[in-house]
């Protein structure tokens, strides 16, 4: 199967870095029926953390989130790369970018059970355009 490049939206939120604030995040989120293609959490300044979630449904996510509480990032957008897993599978898109001289300013990738892999491509808000024509999306 071709790899299926697409373009989508991404928030952040700023917790809390202790236990069980991701938990009480996601569970949040689930109850209000929100569906993550994506999420990362890394430790930032003054004791927080940043969680990075791409939604399917970005209206349901800024509503829950709203209503939780929490208070999202403006969107934005970044790429998820979906396929057969296979040597070089995250290579193409890198590759696709660079050709494009485009900078990738973050990703993570992962591969998963019946041989298949996913990626989350950022790049800069200014190079969303750019990146989505070098990805053919």
């Amino acid at each position: 199967m071709a790899d299926r490049i697409r373009r989508v939206d991404y928030f952040h939120v700023a917790l809390e870095d202790k236990p069980g604030e991701a938990a009480r995040l996601l569970t949040k989120l689930a109850d209000g029926g929100v569906l993550l293609s994506f999420f990362v959490a890394f430790p930032t300044e003054g004791g927080k953390s940043q969680v990075t979630l791409v939604p399917e449904r970005p209206d349901l996510f800024l509503t829950v989130a709203k209503s939780a509480g929490l208070d999202p990032s403006v969107r934005k957008q970044c790429f998820l790369v979906q396929g057969d897993d296979r040597l070089g599978a995250a290579r193409d898109s890198f590759r696709r970018l660079a050709d494009a001289d485009i900078n990738c300013v973050a990703s993570s990738g992962v591969t998963a059970p019946g041989g298949t892999f996913g990626l989350v491509l950022f790049v800069k808000q200014a190079d969303v355009a750019a990146a989505a024509k070098a990805l053919g999306v």
